[in-house]
Parts: structure tokens; C-alpha cells; sequence
């Protein structure tokens, strides 16, 4: 059995589809901090058959948990301090999205100004349905999780 310590703050994402662990790290810029990180993949799950877990230990307050809903609205958000869960955040679509994802469309106003912010707002929130401030060009959510 396979034992990962517990860490004192930050927060762990459960019930993460498998094999989705590294893309939401890279999602969430980790690999750009100095946080421990640790990733298991394809854990044993009674619901989900398997899964992938991440733990990070920082303040929560630094990193943007937007993209997670993005991906996938049942990932839980545990909040820890002191060692303990104090809370599980629910994640919900965002209206808007900053640099989090690009627009691919060669003709939109981003791929020529390159200093602009990537922005795309929520379009339907239904669907969960994303598109590019600029141009409407519809974001494919498929690509987040390769």
C-alpha cells in the first residue's frame, strides 16, 4: 500500500479522472512554483473505479483554481490547514477566463497582437461552453485534458 504524508496547508483535488493528474498540474502552473506536489495516479476507487489525486502543499490563495471547473466540475477541492480539511470548495464556471487558455483561430486579433490578454467568456453555461472575447471563436475543452 502506497503512504503519502499529510501536509500541514494547502489542498488536495480528489476524484480526478485518471490519467487527468499532470495536465491540471501543468494547468495550474505548479511546475512553474516551488510547491511540493504530490501527483498519484490511477488510485482505487469505489465510485470512480480509479482515480488521480493531487496534493499540494501552499496557500491556497496563490493559485487560480478556475481552469478546474473547466475540466471537470466534480474534482473536490479540499482545503487544508494545520494538517486538517477545513473546507471543500465547490468549483462552478466562471464567467470569464484570463490566460489560462489560448484562442487557436489565426485570424483573431490575439495571434496578431501578442501582448493582448487571452480572454474567453462563458458563452453557455449550460454546455459550459467557452468563447474567445475577440473573436467568438468556440474553445474546445477536449484539448485541456491531453
Amino acid at each position: 500500500m502506497l503512504n503519502v504524508g499529510k501536509i500541514e496547508e494547502g489542498f488536495v483535488l480528489d476524484h480526478i479522472k485518471a490519467g487527468q493528474s499532470l495536465s491540471i498540474y501543468h494547468h495550474l502552473q505548479l511546475d512553474k512554483m516551488d510547491h511540493t506536489v504530490a501527483i498519484i495516479k490511477n488510485a482505487k476507487s469505489e465510485k470512480m473505479g480509479k482515480k488521480d489525486i493531487l496534493k499540494v502543499e501552499c496557500n491556497i490563495e496563490e493559485l487560480n483554481l478556475d481552469v478546474l471547473a473547466v475540466i471537470d466540475k466534480n474534482i473536490t477541492v479540499n482545503v487544508i490547514k494545520d494538517g486538517e480539511i477545513v473546507s471543500k470548495k465547490e468549483l462552478t464556471l466562471p464567467k470569464e477566463i484570463k490566460h489560462i487558455f489560448k484562442c487557436k483561430n489565426p485570424r483573431c486579433i490575439t495571434s496578431i497582437e501578442q501582448e493582448l490578454p487571452h480572454i474567453f467568456f462563458l458563452a453557455d453555461e449550460k454546455e459550459g461552453v467557452y468563447r474567445c472575447r475577440y473573436c467568438e471563436e468556440k474553445f474546445d475543452k477536449r484539448r485541456l485534458v491531453q
